[in-house]
């Protein structure tokens, strides 16, 4: 089990009652592999943050980090809605129980709920800019080299990624088997094509030709 570290490749964990109590939630709720590539966001978000001479809340992206995956764990799998969309709920209330102020949520909630939505969020605020960045880079390896070898390394010291490919998708796999439906038009779709045998992946074309308009 990896300690909680303040410090990697120069950028902090906000040392606030907030983020340790946001660590504490996910460690408590999650597996070791969303622990671990939540961590490795934030870090990786700040860093890109950094590149992009963004000014973003700290405290904002690390909670948007350590949330934006616990809508695959098991008990969100049968709501029938986007697991993005039960993760940045499950946000909204901690932050909310936090007395946080409503805009700050927002940034947060919009964070979590367009990270898998490619060509927006770079738009938006750095906090929502900078979650889909992290997201990216540890997922798809998006701006590789935007960050040194040395910077890399030590953050995936502190926490690995063993086989996290074939780790992550099989929770991508798992997390939304149940909820197919809600892949319509987003990239997870591409997962279930992948590892669900007998998936049909919804067709936009097919959709508007077969829609009750007659015309």
């Amino acid at each position: 089990m990896t300690t909680d570290t303040p410090l990697a490749a120069g950028v902090p964990v906000p040392d606030t009652k907030l983020a340790r109590e946001a660590t504490e939630l996910v460690r408590d709720t999650a597996s070791e592999l969303i622990y671990h590539h939540s961590r490795r966001v934030f870090w990786f978000g700040a860093l890109q943050g950094r590149n992009r001479d963004l000014s973003f809340d700290p405290e904002l992206l690390y909670v948007g980090a350590m949330f934006h995956d616990l809508g695959l764990g098991e008990r969100f799998r049968s709501s029938g809605r986007r697991f993005e969309v039960d993760s940045a709920d499950e946000a909204r209330r901690f932050l909310q129980a936090h007395q946080v102020p409503e805009d700050s949520v927002r940034r947060v909630w919009t964070a979590i709920a367009l990270h898998t939505t490619p060509g927006i969020p770079s738009h938006m605020e750095p906090e929502v800019a900078l979650v889909t960045a992290g997201v990216e880079y540890d997922v798809l390896g998006i701006g590789f080299g935007d960050i040194s070898e040395t910077d890399r390394a030590e953050i995936v010291a502190l926490h690995p990624r063993p086989d996290f490919k074939r780790e992550i998708l099989a929770a991508f796999t798992d997390g939304i088997r149940t909820r197919p439906e809600t892949t319509f038009g987003n990239v997870k779709a591409d997962v279930l094509e992948h590892f669900v045998p007998g998936f049909a992946r919804g067709d936009f074309v097919r959709t508007i030709l077969d829609s009750p308009w007659p015309e």
